[in-house]
């Protein structure tokens, strides 16, 4: 699904050049769910920002399905974008003015899709995650949770091949955190790929497998007992 080879990233600092990423060999295949951590300056937002076409590598291949990704001008990293990749962000990134159901449909309407169409399938995705009697409600209506998980439904209503979550837990209690892993940990359930950057061990337990990025090299990747989050927010709440 993800094949990445000898990928470097540098950025330009004044009279300097700053090395971020330093020959990444990356794969991830259909279906995984893959947790990528690292302190601050490890490269891991570069590297997200790569795979999620926000950004190009110097040099060193990337391969999504099938497909190399390098030299895209934005018309077609929007398209592929949009066919290929769900975000979920740590700040949510709704829009204020536009209530959760609109929120949901918004990739569809980028995507073409008439309007009845586009609003079945929202609804149909803000089911899947709980939210179906929000979805008249604005963002400042909802709770932290409530809006990632419009956010997720979002991410969903494509059908991404891929899922990219930045810190999707990062700005959410740790009751909801573990609410929105076992969502997400449901959805990686029924064979989406999905990727999650967080620099939470407890939240890359969630996954099935850690990479662990430093200085901007990959210094382990290593496939993990995955913990279920239900099990987890149990034995939490048990020891409080």
């Amino acid at each position: 699904m993800i094949e990445i080879k000898d990928l470097h990233k540098s950025y330009k600092m004044g009279a300097n050049s700053l090395h971020v990423l330093k020959g990444i060999n990356f794969s991830v295949e259909e279906g995984e769910m893959v947790s990528i951590m690292g302190s601050s300056g490890s490269g891991k937002s570069t590297l997200l920002n790569i795979l999620g076409m926000l950004d190009e590598a110097d040099e060193g291949t990337y391969h999504l399905d099938g497909k190399p990704i390098k030299n895209l001008n934005e018309k077609i990293a929007a398209k592929y974008r949009n066919q290929f990749l769900g975000f979920i962000f740590q700040s949510f990134n709704l829009i204020n003015y536009k209530n959760a159901l609109d929120n949901v449909a918004m990739p569809l309407y980028y995507q073409g899709v008439k309007r009845n169409i586009r609003t079945e399938k929202a609804m149909h995705y803000l089911e899947k995650v709980g939210l179906a009697d929000w979805a008249t409600h604005l963002p400042n209506e909802l709770s932290g949770g409530q809006k990632q998980r419009v956010a997720i439904a979002r991410a969903l209503a494509s059908d991404p091949k891929v899922l990219l979550a930045d810190e999707p837990t990062g700005a959410l209690d740790s009751k909801t955190s573990y609410e929105v892993m076992e969502l997400i940990q449901g959805i990686n359930d029924e064979g989406k790929t999905i990727l999650c950057v967080t620099h939470e061990d407890d939240i890359a337990h969630m996954c099935k497998r850690i990479v662990n990025l430093k200085d901007g090299i990959i210094i382990d990747d290593s496939k993990v007992s995955q913990v279920r989050a239900a099990t987890a927010y149990k034995k939490a709440i048990e020891h409080v």
